[in-house]
């Protein structure tokens, strides 16, 4: 049976590439690649591990992961042993469960597993774009550097969701009190008028039917309403689980009119971010462009990173396979014709993650302060509505008695 080996080799133009490659033996694994005019600088048979241990409960954010990476780097550019690395980890982390994987993934390193390797048994916490960049770092001599690479880029993500939170609590707060607002007038108030208003018949005003008739309809099939709400949202996760329904929703959302290009511009910084931390790791890059897209987070980006993959593999330059999409923005395909052209690469995709999360965060400031007065005008709007309905039968009533 083949057994996987895991390699380092330099390529007749000089570049240095990692990989995976089965054959039957380490000899056998090393004449193929010189078959293909690759010299191995180092090649090692991949380890087989047992099963991944059930692990306890416990929940593991962003920002943990992002710490485990980070304290995983540094104790590693400190000259610390893998294995011990993993120890300390353990012993430092705050979430019980990272903990546990980490210890996890030290009995496996003194089994004889790599970091990568250990860490993959655990895909919920660590994707695949994660363990093979840190193969690639293992493999090139580069672990701490890259390791440091990813800590970079989740911590950058931990700390978008926390500002995109933190800046949502103020506009969350107004719409649930909105919402509130208009149930209570809705159920409660309006309801106890209805019997005055019906008494004056056909000459109530068209703003006070209206309102009668939502009042009578909602109290009424409230139930309906309920299910239908709940009907709805699980017809759209199972048609947003699916292939079609997930870029049909991708494809959406980059068109909604303002969110569209802030998020067109999120994804683009991601994919970039991933793709300059894999190739620097020194992941082939077909595959660096294969979980690129996997970690954009968006269905119509992986496609079309795709179609780069297939067009890179046929002999194209990146640069020139993505401006053929066009779907990647200008500032990109430039910086990556020059990252191609100077053989600097990371360097220039990570200037272009920079330039658009910059861009990304003074869009999400000027989205949120347009939402606040947004709720406040609507929910003045309709409260003013209900007064409006209930103030003119009364003066109605009022001038009939004179």
């Amino acid at each position: 049976m083949p057994s996987a080996f895991a390699y380092t080799a330099v390529e007749p133009s000089g570049r240095k590439t990692s990989g995976v490659i089965e054959a039957q033996d380490r000899d056998a694994a090393v004449a193929r690649l010189a078959a293909e005019g690759r010299f191995v600088v180092d090649i090692r048979e991949q380890k087989t591990v047992a099963p991944a241990r059930h692990l306890s409960g416990g929940r593991v954010t962003r920002s943990d992961l992002a710490l485990f990476t980070r304290r995983m780097a540094d104790l590693a550019a400190a000259g610390l042993p893998l294995d011990r690395v993993l120890q300390v980890v353990a012993e430092q982390s705050e979430s019980p469960k990272l903990a546990e994987v980490a210890l996890d993934a030290l009995e496996q390193v003194r089994g004889g597993a790599s970091v990568s390797e250990a860490l993959a048994r655990h895909p919920k916490f660590f994707p695949e774009v994660y363990t093979q960049t840190l193969l690639a770092g293992e493999t090139s001599g580069q672990f701490p550097e890259v390791a440091s690479r990813l800590a970079d880029f989740q911590e950058r993500e931990a700390t978008r969701r926390s500002q995109i939170a933190s800046a949502l609590v103020y506009p969350t707060v107004l719409l649930l009190t909105a919402v509130f607002v208009v149930v209570f007038l809705l159920v409660f108030v309006v309801p106890r008028l209805s019997g005055v208003f019906r008494d004056l018949g056909d000459e109530l005003p068209a703003t006070t039917r209206i309102l009668l008739t939502t009042t009578g309809f909602l109290t009424t099939n409230w139930l309906v309403i309920v299910g239908a709400m709940v009907g709805a949202i699980v017809l759209y996760k199972g048609w947003s689980g699916t292939e079609a329904g997930a870029v049909a929703r991708d494809t959406i959302l980059l068109r909604l009119p303002l969110v569209g290009k802030v998020v067109q511009k999120a994804v683009v910084s991601r994919y970039a971010r991933v793709l300059g931390t894999l190739v620097y790791g020194g992941v082939p890059i077909l595959q660096s462009l294969r979980l690129a897209g996997m970690a954009s987070g968006n269905r119509l980006f992986r496609r079309y990173s795709e179609k780069v993959e297939a067009e890179v593999r046929e002999g194209r330059s990146i640069a020139d396979a993505m401006r053929d999409t066009g779907v990647f923005p200008p500032v990109l395909t430039h910086m990556v014709a020059i990252g191609e052209e100077t053989g600097d690469l990371p360097k220039m995709l990570g200037r272009v993650a920079d330039s658009l999360d910059f861009e990304v965060d003074n869009a999400l400031r000027r989205l949120t302060s347009l939402v606040e007065p947004a709720i406040v005008l609507t929910m003045g709007g309709f409260v003013g509505f209900v007064v409006l309905s209930v103030l003119l039968p009364i003066y109605q009533a009022q001038n009939l008695v004179k």
